[in-house]
């Protein structure tokens, strides 16, 4: 492995499998790098300035090392592209509960019980983040969709963008939208078995 460091940038990156590649700045073939190979806890987005070692895997291919971010003075990384969405959509639901609790088409908890759901939610994407990471126990999918279904969806899908977690991945992606649409049937139905039992 190279002693010396090589400025490049990112020009690839996979987040949620945890890997992508960069491009040196002085020319030649992208080198490939994983997330263990980046430094500290922030994790690589496209178009990051890195400094790193340049090495080899078992094949013989270019792989980085010792990856760590250039500095760069006066520029601010920005949210991820999908988290304003993610926030209004949430808190669009959100409005959509009090709304059914005000015209008592909706328990009187309900908009706690989603609020409190979405929070153990984001915990847990967070967790799992963290895990995939540090390579120790991940949070099981199964655990994360049935919070998903039981009401943490909209922390849930604020937490895939602000971690930039399971924003990819299949079916994971599809099982998920899944709950999402359950979760919203089971809501239309209970607000019309309410709405009967009013009238």
């Amino acid at each position: 492995m190279s002693t010396t460091r090589r400025q490049g940038t990112v020009t690839d990156w996979d987040d949620d499998r945890g890997f992508g590649f960069i491009a040196s700045s002085t020319g030649g073939p992208r080198v490939f790098v994983h997330v263990s190979a980046v430094a500290g806890d922030r994790r690589p987005a496209v178009g990051d300035l890195v400094s790193y070692r340049e090495g080899s895997d078992d094949r013989g291919r270019p792989r980085a090392a010792d990856v760590a971010f250039a500095a760069s003075p006066g520029v601010t990384r920005s949210a991820p592209p999908g988290l304003p969405s993610a926030l209004v959509a949430a808190a669009v639901f959100l409005g959509l509960l009090v709304t059914l609790r005000l015209l008592d088409l909706a328990p009187l908890l309900l908009p706690a019980v989603y609020v409190l759901a979405s929070t153990v939610a984001v915990g847990l994407y967070r967790t799992d983040k963290t895990a995939a990471r540090r390579g120790t126990r991940r949070v099981p999918e199964s655990t994360l969709h049935l919070v998903a279904l039981l009401g943490g969806w909209p922390g849930a899908l604020v937490a895939q963008q602000a971690f930039r977690h399971k924003t990819r991945k299949q079916p994971f992606r599809t099982v998920f939208w899944g709950t999402v649409v359950v979760n919203c049937a089971a809501l239309a139905w209970l607000a019309q078995h309410m709405r009967a039992v009013l009238g």
